[in-house]
């Protein structure tokens, strides 16, 4: 059983430096998904709207800036509150939110003590999965002895009998 850390949470979709409107979210992490923070926005559509992107962005987003592309990630002051910036460009447009630092930083801490950083690859099982995958069989049976076969027969042209 895996374990899920999640908040949910207001932040406001910036319009323009005077106008904001507040967006419900909820944020997500996933010990089975290790490396990623979920991010669903609740805009009154039918359906909401989710994000996906790196735990470590987020992480040190929190600090200082960083990110190119899609996902951008900054903390700032606004009207005297912490809060950290997100700049999300899709093909279907771009967004600017503003969540509250204190919160994010929070829920940011539940997930590294969940899945401390450096320890991620633990959490995928890849390790064993390896292991199980290369640890030699006792007893191999017909279908391992054609696994083991060369499927594809050295190319090497014979000369044809009485040719």
């Amino acid at each position: 059983m895996h374990t899920v850390v999640e908040r949910e949470l207001e932040l406001k979709l910036v319009l323009s430096p005077e106008r904001s409107i507040p967006v419900p979210a909820r944020l997500t992490y996933r010990a089975d998904d290790p490396y990623a923070v979920h991010v669903t926005f609740h805009i009154g559509s039918e359906t909401p709207v989710n994000w996906t992107f790196a735990r470590e962005l987020l992480v040190e987003g929190v600090f200082r800036p960083c990110g190119d592309g899609d996902v951008r990630i900054w903390p700032t002051r606004v009207e005297g509150r912490s809060v950290i910036l997100m700049a999300l460009s899709s093909p279907d447009g771009d967004a600017l939110l503003e969540a509250p630092s204190a919160q994010v930083s929070a829920w940011l801490e539940r997930t590294l003590r969940v899945v401390p950083p450096g320890s991620e690859t633990e959490q995928l099982g890849i390790d064993d999965g390896l292991a199980e995958l290369l640890a030699p069989t006792v007893g191999r049976g017909r279908a391992d002895e054609l696994w083991l076969r060369d499927p594809w027969p050295g190319d090497e042209s014979r000369p044809e009998e009485g040719a």
